[in-house]
């Protein structure tokens, strides 16, 4: 199985370690024709609006949105997560996205990079989603990282921010059908459990 990660912009290079780690061929991705033969695809943090205009600049806009028509696996993690979006809220007039994921974002809902954090997750539905032992609260790192502001029927919320009382905090990471999405950086921390899901899914 071969997995890739988009590399025009942002933090491709962590999630390829990520893959070695977990044993796993992934490869970096920055022409058309190299999506032909994946079974998965990544599309990472890093600036959204830059990251549209880069995917028109070098063709691959139309045939990354003709391979998730057709069912490619897809994980995007903060920028890539507005990528995916079907509505992006503060947003420049020139982004693009693919609008394949059911939720509403907001580009930087957290705040600019003074605001990025650390913390915790509620990881309860994600470990559910995974064979294996559960694996407790989930690491998460947040960098400028968009706000999910709804989730549509389809989607299947996986983890949470804990509230300050222990509640239900916002939704952080979803899955609908093939595709996987984070607000945060999972490939920042030692645990693999997104990375293990995608890859799961890749191979269905």
């Amino acid at each position: 199985m071969t997995v890739g990660v988009l590399a025009l912009q942002g933090d491709f290079a962590k999630h390829l370690d990520a893959f070695a780690e977990l044993g796993v061929e992934a490869v970096a991705v920055r022409r058309p024709v190299e999506l032909d033969a994946l079974c998965g695809l990544v599309l990472p943090g890093g600036e959204s609006t830059t990251l549209s205009l880069l995917l028109d600049s070098s063709g691959l806009t139309e045939p990354l949105a003709e391979h998730l028509r057709a069912g490619l696996a897809v994980f995007g993690t903060c920028a890539g997560l507005v990528l995916l979006a079907e509505e992006i809220l503060d947003g420049r007039p020139d982004q693009r996205a693919f609008g394949v994921l059911g939720v509403t974002v907001r580009r930087n809902g957290y705040g600019r990079q003074l605001a990025s954090f650390e913390t915790e997750l509620d990881a309860a539905a994600l470990d559910a989603s995974l064979s294996g032992d559960p694996g407790g609260p989930l690491p998460a790192v947040f960098i400028r990282a968009p706000r999910i502001e709804t989730v549509g029927p389809g989607v299947e919320v996986l983890a949470r921010l804990v509230g300050p009382g222990g509640e239900d905090g916002d939704v952080v990471a979803v899955r609908e059908k093939n595709i996987l999405a984070a607000a945060f950086h999972p490939e920042l921390t030692a645990d693999r459990r997104m990375h293990r899901l995608f890859l799961e899914m890749a191979g269905e």
